[in-house]
């Protein structure tokens, strides 16, 4: 049960990134991260747009 819920978790980061245009973060797929990592690059992508 708690696997299904961080894979839904990460499935919404990796949606909300993929709609902004942000395929790979700098080291690597978004794919490959894990929770905490899509949770970073999503914040820092966050971030930069509200300094824009």
């Amino acid at each position: 049960m708690l696997r299904k819920i961080i894979e839904r978790q990460k499935q919404f980061y990796i949606e909300k990134l993929l709609e902004a245009g942000v395929y790979k973060a700098a080291d690597g797929h978004l794919y490959e991260k894990t929770l905490s990592e899509l949770e970073q690059v999503y914040e820092s992508y966050q971030r930069i747009q509200h300094r824009l």
